[in-house]
């Protein structure tokens, strides 16, 4: 329940975020939600792959459909790859890099040497 908890304030506060801040601020808001739901390394990398991923599909589907198109046929022409399969791969391995990251650097905190 800590993974749909983590994935669904990830993508609401990387939404939030990223309409006053630049892209890349969604990767200390994967990272601060890591660190704060402490879950396994695969775990917290699947929850900011999904809600990272996720929000960028969105955005980028809702700006094609704004722009009708016109910047999605000229990309689709010069590269082979999908413009949206792009997008959420990288906002996807940004977003969950990030997050277990964050889980990573909490666990070795934690850490105790005797």
């Amino acid at each position: 329940m800590k993974l749909v908890y983590q994935i669904l304030a990830t993508a609401i506060v990387c939404f939030l975020v990223q309409i006053f801040l630049p892209w890349w601020t969604m990767a200390l808001v994967a990272f601060a939600f890591g660190y704060y739901f402490n879950l396994g390394s695969g775990a917290a990398f699947l929850a900011g792959f999904v809600s990272v991923g996720l929000l960028w599909f969105a955005k980028a589907y809702s700006t094609d459909l704004a722009t009708q198109s016109i910047l999605t046929e000229k990309v689709n022409r010069l590269l082979p790859l999908n413009v949206f399969v792009m997008m959420v791969i990288v906002g996807g391995l940004v977003g969950g890099f990030a997050s277990m990251t964050g889980t990573i650097v909490k666990g070795k905190k934690q850490a105790r040497y005797y």
